[in-house]
């Protein structure tokens, strides 16, 4: 107690040093934090947008399908097959899909793209198909309306930025144009006014609507009301075309799936490919959804299943996106344990000049009979107590900035956003809420401090008295 007290004095008995070297940690802390929240929070944010737009957390499919998905490896979506997996406790329902490549045309433009059938209601329980019909648009005639209009300039400038972005609620768009909740009031009503788009759904009578992408809608420069022709391969080599209207147009939150959708009803996608009563896969809901439920649900599944049927994760339906995803997360690894090691060595440099500063002390110390084991203790703890100060502000500091920037994402424009979408990302970075990677980087930092402490104390068990009274 009588050495922790006396470390605790001698932190403040020169407090521009101690904030130093506890500013080198905080500096570790906040930056390895907020780099760290930032490169998870935006392969959470991928991966979200890629299984619950499209994948799925599990998917029923033929064994041959995934290495040959055609409409030949199909499979008959029987009812034993669906009371089967509703019987496991953690499935909500499981709602069928019929997928298949064809080539759109609109006009003189054509566009290969990705047709599935749904069941519309089914699949609204499943990916929220329902909530991402458009709503806003701010087109070029939208936004010279709203620069007319009496509203802030900070969102004049920002229509310039975001012309022709789509939107599925107010609350991104006001993010998106920075418009404040006390603004709202006023600003909204005019966005309704100049930028509301008029959507639409699957008619239950209808079978010749689809819905499209809002990226492949503007790449065909077509919009609600307007009819489309699909041409592709049927079932069993037989020819598949039809003309379509375009009944909505929604916002996939995956660029690379938002330029190339067709949604239509299952039966209608059926009769456009010759194939009855069959489907390509069949996506299953969970209520637990983490890795090690939805694995052990696949699992319990799977012994269930006949032979010519399988239960696959999105891990499985992902492996290519996740393959790129580590090594992309490898190579931010690496910056960070970078900047650790420069962080380190301002670390390391701060305790040299401290030692240096207070070697003629220690040198005291020792002389009138302090024993050096009890002077190692007592700047160990000096040590750990600036650590702990370093650790518990960067942690703190770093907490409102990760919140921020998850509720509040970063969103990219004009070259940025393109480059973000010519890879098929959406053009946000959010954060990652705090979860197992904080410990992770806490741990490194007290190593750090681990050897710095170790270094620290094999300088004073090595300290020569005469030397350090001449210094």
């Amino acid at each position: 107690m009588i050495d922790l007290k006396l470390a605790w004095r001698n932190l403040w008995r020169n407090k521009r040093r101690t904030f130093i070297t506890a500013a080198s940690v905080f500096f570790a802390m906040f930056f390895a934090l907020v780099m760290r929240s930032f490169q998870l929070g935006t392969y959470d944010r991928l991966f979200k947008n890629v299984i619950e737009s499209y994948t799925g957390y599990l998917q029923l499919q033929n064994t041959d399908y995934f290495d040959d998905p055609i409409l030949d490896n199909s499979f008959e979506f029987i009812p034993s097959l669906i009371i089967k997996i509703q019987a496991d406790p953690n499935v909500i329902a499981i709602v069928q899909r019929l997928e298949s490549f064809a080539l759109v045309a609109a006009g003189s433009l054509t566009q290969g793209v990705m047709v599935m059938g749904i069941d519309p209601e089914g699949e609204d329980k499943v990916s929220g198909i329902k909530g991402r019909l458009v709503k806003f648009k701010l087109t070029e005639e939208a936004v010279k309306g709203l620069k007319n209009e009496p509203i802030p300039n900070r969102t004049k400038k920002l229509l310039d930025a975001f012309i022709n972005e789509s939107y599925t609620g107010v609350g991104r768009l006001m993010a998106d144009l920075a418009i404040d909740a006390k603004d709202s009031l006023t600003i909204l009503p005019l966005v309704r006014r100049h930028a509301s788009f008029k959507n639409g759904f699957f008619s239950h009578d209808k079978l010749n609507s689809v819905l499209l992408g809002d990226g492949l809608a503007d790449y065909l420069r077509i919009g609600i009301g307007d009819t489309i022709v699909i041409m592709g391969q049927g079932y069993h080599g037989m020819s598949a075309a039809g003309k379509y209207c375009v009944k909505g147009i929604i916002r996939v939150p995956a660029p690379d799936i938002d330029n190339r959708i067709v949604y239509m009803p299952i039966e209608a996608a059926r009769q456009l490919y010759g194939a009855s009563e069959i489907a390509t896969s069949a996506v299953i809901s969970l209520h637990n959804n983490d890795d090690d439920n939805m694995l052990l649900t696949a699992q319990r599944l799977n012994k269930k299943m006949p032979e010519q049927y399988v239960v696959r994760t999105w891990h499985e339906l992902n492996a290519l996106l996740i393959n790129q995803m580590e090594a992309d997360s490898r190579s931010g690894a690496i910056m960070i344990w970078i900047l650790y090691l420069v962080i380190a060595f301002g670390v390391f440099g701060t305790v040299l000049m401290m030692l240096a500063e207070r070697r003629r002390e220690f040198g005291v110390l020792v002389a009138i009979g302090m024993q050096k084991r009890r002077l190692a203790t007592v700047m160990s703890l000096e040590l750990i107590m600036t650590g702990c100060l370093g650790i518990a502000a960067g942690v703190l500091v770093s907490l409102p900035v990760v919140f921020y920037g998850h509720f509040h994402p970063v969103r990219f424009t004009g070259s940025w956003a393109k480059m973000y979408e010519d890879f098929g990302f959406d053009p946000v970075m959010p954060t990652m809420l705090p979860d197992r990677y904080y410990l992770w980087q806490i741990l490194v930092v007290v190593i750090i401090l681990a050897i710095t402490i170790i270094y620290s104390n094999r300088r004073i068990f090595r300290l020569k008295i005469v030397n350090a009274l001449r210094a």
